[in-house]
């Protein structure tokens, strides 16, 4: 039976590490995606958005390199799509981690937040 929890890991970050040993301690094992390597969708990110609550900026990391020669700023205005593009082509860019449980997701910033999911 496939898990009923996700995230969005990159297991080279902190925050994402801990936010797995949060879910781990709590017998959970997610499905892990390591977002660097096997990017999702439009589509997929596009949901996960939803399930968070919020637009792509507000899940955006702008200040990574790729941002800033991409001109990139939270305060632009743009198109849904294009900032989902963005993500799909750049997913450095994509705040991590993400967990998505159900209908719901948290950013795990800080880690704890996931305990909101619980």
């Amino acid at each position: 039976m496939p898990s009923s929890w996700t995230i969005y890991h990159n297991p080279r970050c902190s925050k994402s590490r801990a936010t797995l040993a949060i879910l781990h301690d709590a017998g959970i094992q997610p499905a892990v995606v390591e977002y660097l390597k096997d990017t999702p969708t439009a589509a997929e990110l596009d949901a996960t958005f939803r399930k968070l609550g919020c637009e792509p900026p507000v899940a955006m990391r702008f200040g990574e390199p790729a941002a800033k020669e991409l001109g990139l700023h939270a305060s632009d205005v743009r198109p849904r799509a294009e900032w989902l593009r963005l993500i799909v082509e750049h997913p450095i860019l994509l705040e991590r981690p993400i967990v998505i449980h159900g209908d719901t997701a948290r950013i795990g910033r800080p880690p704890e937040r996931v305990k909101e999911l619980l």
